[in-house]
């Protein structure tokens, strides 16, 4: 699976961004699609995950209530809205694919959940 990560750009604190990670090669309606950020000199993240055949969504504590994560079967694509930015959610933002079928829930809040890895977009928050 492909996966083209895009809408990232530089904004101000409390601003709006809406991310969108589109595939191709194969349908990603199976199983689930992650997003995760990498700030400079930092690991990488997880930030939100769509589990498809359930409906259910994952978030980490540190952007509920703040960001959705969101699909779009028919156009093989995974949304991530982000409101009320702030300079903290500044990074490098990267869409995944699992298209293995995980079994155990936690291992999608961490990159080992995931196979398949976009190239990134940069998202930056200016105070």
């Amino acid at each position: 699976v492909q996966l083209q990560a895009s809408g990232g750009g530089l904004v101000q604190a409390g601003d709006s961004l809406r991310l969108s990670c589109a595939t191709s090669g194969r349908t990603i309606s199976a199983y689930a699609t992650g997003w995760f950020r990498q700030a400079p000199g930092k690991e990488r993240e997880f930030v939100a995950a769509v589990r498809r055949r359930l409906g259910s969504a994952l978030y980490a504590d540190s952007v509920k209530g703040r960001f959705t994560i969101s699909s779009d079967s028919a156009k093989n694509t995974v949304y991530l809205q982000m409101n009320s930015l702030n300079p903290e959610d500044t990074a490098v933002y990267y869409c995944a694919a699992d298209t293995k079928g995980r079994t155990i829930l936690s291992v999608y809040y961490t990159p080992q959940g995931y196979n398949d890895w976009g190239q990134g977009t940069l998202v930056t928050v200016s105070s």
